[in-house]
């Protein structure tokens, strides 16, 4: 008897809890905005995304913003400025990876982490979010540097962006409840992975072939602390980019910022090597602004500028300076390993200069500073056509006799002559030898 009233009371007190237990928030969602992005994470997408966000946090925003987002990486302060506006919101941010044949690698993992509600279109993956030191240049003693097992030796610095970056997608899972070992994994050993196992292992919550069908599997979802989502043929409207915004993500391509650069420095070429023409000037002034704006925002290495600046003055110095294609060489060698060092990392990062791109502004440089030598050369060629040194061949007439000095007519001017040898008489044709200042010598054709 004794024992089966024990046994009731602690059924009691543990069923107690479950009974009094606070019902599961639930959170209306009658609007939503759909921002969509494609392109590297650059100052410029914080700006976009992050005006997303307030938006939807003013007064009369939506109740549910949705980033549908395509992106191979990008900078780690723009994805920084992103995550804190998303964390900051009052309003659910969700991201979504689309369309079929999207990405959200590198910086994009770590905004997708950031979501209360990660989806996944299709045939997308995720992952490889290993930090890249965008416009790092390895100290001698660390070139080449190996561990004991053989293995490449990383540096400190590297050490400590790997570490920082670890820890930092450590406690975004942690308070966004998504799995901590893979996101970790993500960074450290770069894994990526489908659209299937993203959902199997805990990093995207569903998949879902577009907004439509996103929508329909959200209502009753658990968005984090924002409660069960209770989503009933909501408004939809989208958040576009400004026109500004799409004309710097445009500049602010490493492609477009090195061909920006390049159509610069033939403007500028082509002004010096004729002043006065003002549009070429005005034209290569503005594009090389652009390109240092493009570079300065991307956090290029200092020393990939330097080295292409050096490249520029060696071609200018070309046309300048006799050098039998030395500078020439020089320049091409300086502008080639600039844009190679402008930016490291080819994938992971999002943000890098193709090697079709590099060789042909190379060639195209190359080409404009030839044309430019070879007008030059022509021109210091050319025979003189104006000044008493044009007289040079021309036809004088002998007005007095010359034995052999005299008077000969030459351009109805009356100069002073001698003959290269022999005499001539007065009235004979002659022909202008070689102009000695107010003299000339004649001989006869």
């Amino acid at each position: 008897m004794k024992t089966s009233l024990a046994a009731s009371f602690i059924l009691a007190a543990s069923l107690a809890p479950a009974a009094y237990a606070a019902p599961v928030k639930t959170y209306e969602v009658r609007s939503v905005t759909i921002a969509p992005y494609s392109g590297p994470i650059t100052p410029v997408s914080a700006e976009f995304l992050g005006d997303a966000v307030r938006r939807l946090n003013a007064e009369g925003g939506a109740d549910l913003l949705v980033i549908a987002l395509d992106t191979p990486g990008g900078l780690d302060a723009a994805m920084r400025d992103i995550i804190k506006e998303m964390l900051a919101s009052k309003k659910p941010v969700a991201v979504y990876v689309s369309p079929q044949g999207a990405r959200a690698a590198s910086a994009g993992v770590f905004i997708a982490m950031a979501s209360p509600l990660v989806v996944m279109a299709p045939g997308t993956n995720i992952g490889a979010a290993h930090p890249v030191m965008l416009g790092a240049v390895p100290s001698p003693g660390d070139m080449g540097a190996k561990d004991g097992k053989g293995k490449k030796k990383s540096s400190p610095m590297e050490d400590k962006v790997l570490n920082d970056a670890s820890a930092y997608i450590k406690s975004i899972t942690q308070k966004t409840g998504r799995n901590v070992k893979w996101s970790v994994d993500a960074v450290k050993k770069s894994d990526s992975i489908s659209a299937e196992e993203a959902v199997k292992a805990g990093v995207a919550d569903f998949m879902a072939k577009d907004l439509d069908e996103l929508l329909a599997k959200a209502d009753g979802f658990k968005a984090g602390d924002f409660g069960k989502l209770s989503v009933k043929k909501p408004a939809v409207t989208r958040f576009e980019q400004t026109r500004r915004q799409k004309f710097l993500a445009a500049v602010t391509d490493p492609n477009i910022a090195m061909i920006l650069m390049s159509l610069g420095a033939a403007g500028l070429f082509i002004e010096l090597y004729n002043p006065g023409l003002i549009l070429p000037g005005v034209v290569g002034g503005i594009s090389m602004l652009l390109a240092f704006y493009s570079f300065q925002t991307l956090s290029a290495s200092f020393a990939g500028v330097g080295l292409i600046l050096l490249a520029f003055v060696l071609f200018i110095a070309e046309i300048k300076v006799m050098s039998y294609g030395l500078l020439t060489v020089g320049g091409v060698i300086a502008m080639t390993l600039g844009s190679l060092m402008l930016f490291r990392g080819p994938s992971l990062g999002g943000l890098s200069i193709s090697m079709e791109t590099i060789l042909a502004n190379v060639i195209g440089v190359v080409a404009v500073t030839a044309l430019l030598a070879w007008i030059v050369v022509r021109a210091h060629m050319r025979k003189v056509v104006t000044g008493i040194e044009s007289l040079e061949g021309k036809k004088a007439l002998a007005k007095t006799a010359l034995t052999p000095k005299g008077k000969v007519l030459v351009e109805g001017e009356l100069w002073d002559a001698e003959m290269v040898s022999g005499s001539a008489e007065d009235g004979d044709e002659l022909v202008v030898e070689k102009v000695n200042g107010f003299h000339i010598t004649v001989r006869r054709p």
